[in-house]
């Protein structure tokens, strides 16, 4: 296997990252980035594999079996800068032998202040209210009694779908805004966490979606969870609940999620991300009751800084010889 000192490593990025990231790269191992920050397409990142001895994609390039079918048998480690790793194919990679590691941890306080932030500006109509402030053509007369009415969210029962790391600190940070925290998991969480954060469990996903004001999608996006929020499911919703995601588009049925709120059958949503990033539906984009961010739920700079470094010290860690912290199995998702 190649070392750090090889000169036959070559560490490929795919994506422009922070220059102290880059910078760091360069200075460690034989590194080609990319000099722009548009996404690589497919030939192109089929290029990539051929040569590079590891691959550093971000969560925007598919490594799918397509991709992979071509690559070197030098390609030994694809470091993902992300926390999610559903743009790569596990199966493929491992049949292949090559090591895949993601970015966990690092940006779950980012993550859940954003959710939290969506959490607050949906039911209280903060886009709306910047809209109007905004609008030279509004020409806002004052406070009224009767304007920009929202609800409040203390009392109300916030549902959390995926209880893992993200999804306890969103629960962390509702808590203290006096909502009730109720969760539907894979797996059940230890009492001393449940009692800790004062979460209701509910074993059927249906049951809970029933009786939720509000719900928090934190789960992450895998075969089992493709539209987990399906048609059916969203039905279930009450008529006054919202909706945020943050995790991934996937999970949600996007096109029942914007016929609902266009039709009055639930009361809005905030959305950090979609089913097609690069075409995002127009119905949700132009609600007055979506509030719809660019995927900045881990947009910080420290958040960015940690998960570059991560990679680095999986990279470094695997050319050294020995296993990278955050190797990825295909079991864990």
């Amino acid at each position: 296997m190649p070392t750090a000192a090889s000169p036959k490593t070559l560490v490929i990025v795919t994506r422009k990252l922070p220059d102290a990231v880059e910078t760091r790269m360069c200075e460690l191992f034989p590194t080609k980035l990319s000099s722009t920050d548009v996404r690589m397409t497919a030939a192109q990142l089929g290029e990539a594999v051929k040569t590079a001895t590891v691959l550093v994609p971000t969560i925007s390039d598919r490594i799918d079996r397509a991709v992979l079918a071509q690559a070197g048998p030098q390609l030994k480690l694809i470091a993902n800068f992300g926390t999610g790793v559903d743009n790569i194919d596990l199966d493929t990679a491992r049949n292949r032998g090559i090591i895949v590691t993601n970015t966990p941890g690092v940006l779950t306080e980012d993550t859940a202040d954003m959710t939290m932030a969506l959490i607050l500006a949906v039911p209280r109509r903060l886009a709306e209210g910047t809209a109007i402030m905004k609008d030279p053509l509004t020409q806002w007369s004052g406070w009224s009694p009767t304007s920009m009415l929202g609800h409040r969210i203390w009392g109300k029962r916030l549902g959390i779908v995926g209880m893992g790391r993200i999804g306890q600190a969103v629960a962390r940070r509702a808590r203290a805004f006096g909502l009730q925290i109720h969760y539907h998991n894979r797996r059940r969480l230890p009492e001393a966490i449940e009692r800790d954060l004062e979460a209701t469990y509910w074993e059927s996903l249906d049951q809970m979606l029933m009786r939720m004001d509000i719900v928090s999608i934190n789960c992450p996006h895998t075969p089992a969870t493709f539209h987990l929020l399906s048609a059916r499911r969203l039905k279930l919703l009450k008529p006054t609940a919202y909706l945020v995601n943050t995790a991934r588009g996937e999970v949600v049925d996007e096109n029942e999620l914007a016929r609902m709120i266009e039709t009055g059958a639930i009361a809005g949503a905030g959305l950090d991300v979609f089913e097609d990033e690069s075409a995002v539906n127009p119905r949700l984009v132009a609600s007055p009751k979506v509030v719809a961010l660019p995927h900045m739920g881990s947009a910080t700079i420290e958040g960015r800084i940690d998960m570059g470094e991560k990679v680095i010290v999986n990279i470094k860690t695997f050319l050294d010889g020995h296993a990278p912290p955050d190797r990825v199995h295909a079991a864990m998702f």
